[in-house]
């Protein structure tokens, strides 16, 4: 990869970076602390809040400051203890809500204050921006070796998916839903996105995580992605077997941070854990332009 084409990839990344921040943090200011047993496990959106109020026997709108110099924040009902009484209580509301929530999964994510601590509760996971929780999800580089030379495998979204239509994707990624490792996780993903079978994914090599966080009207997304690498033999084809994949595509990993560089055609996230990539493979360097500002910008985010 050549070294301009690198420099380029550092400018126009670093750049959106800073642009979008103080817009972000002027966002954040419309969201208020979602608490359970004194732990923040999320931020709701004033707004949203307000439709909310009505379901008291669940959601508690408190003006106080909670000991923790806070104004406006929810919580749940004192009333709700255990957590299964919290998941349906919750959950009734979700379904209450209707199209307020768009493209239910019914599919379950932790409500956790950070990674690997106790779950208070489950939420629906097309629900979790809306309360502002840490979701948590898996994405694998799929790569082959030929000749020297590095080639991703990248899916095209299918045209029917809810989320991103049509977008640029890794070989494997999904959310993480509860009650699942990262690893069982990874391997039903493989299989079921990429038919890659379990003698193949088992030797699936994690290499850390990124996060990110997006504010659109009500949702406020906090994730955190585990990434691993694959190296695939040179004569794997992919079969996607759960129809949320159009195609895959066998790409130069140069050719890749060029797609990254001059066009919005990846789906957002598949972005930092490429880049990601891009650093812990050679393909950036410390003789590149910007190289510790991106770094440390990519490193900067909430991975509790």
């Amino acid at each position: 990869m050549g070294s301009s084409s690198t420099t380029g990839v550092f400018e126009v990344i670093l750049s959106d970076k800073l642009r979008i921040l103080p817009n972000l943090m002027e966002l954040k200011s419309e969201f208020v602390p979602f608490f359970v047993e004194e732990q923040i496990v999320g931020y709701v959106h004033k707004g949203f809040v307000e439709h909310l109020r009505k379901f008291n026997d669940v959601i508690t709108v408190s003006l106080g400051n909670n000991g923790r110099n806070f104004g406006e924040h929810i919580t749940l009902h004192p009333s709700l203890r255990a957590p299964d009484d919290r998941t349906i209580a919750v959950g009734n509301i979700i379904k209450c809500l209707g199209e307020l929530i768009p493209g239910i999964r019914n599919e379950l994510y932790p409500v956790t204050s950070s990674y690997g601590m106790p779950v208070f509760f489950s939420l629906e996971r097309a629900a979790a921006p809306y309360f502002g929780i840490k979701a948590y999800g898996v994405h694998m580089n799929g790569y082959v070796e030929k000749d020297g030379q590095k080639f991703l495998w990248i899916g095209k979204r299918s045209d029917t998916k809810p989320t991103f239509p049509g977008m640029l994707d890794h070989l494997v990624a999904g959310g993480l839903p509860y009650g699942i490792t990262c690893k069982e996780n990874v391997i039903k993903e493989c299989e079921e996105e990429a038919g890659i079978p379990r003698s193949i994914s088992n030797n699936a090599i994690p290499v850390g995580a990124v996060s990110y966080t997006d504010i659109e009207g009500y949702r406020y997304k906090r994730d955190v992605l585990f990434c691993y690498d694959l190296r695939l033999p040179a004569d794997f084809i992919p079969k996607n077997e759960d129809g949320e994949v159009d195609s895959f595509r066998l790409v130069p990993v140069s050719h890749v941070a060029n797609i990254i560089q001059t066009t919005e055609f990846f789906k957002q996230n598949c972005n930092l854990v490429i880049i990601d990539f891009l650093f812990r493979h050679g393909y950036i360097n410390p003789d590149s332009c910007g190289y510790l500002q991106l770094l440390q910008s990519l490193r900067s985010g909430d991975c509790s």
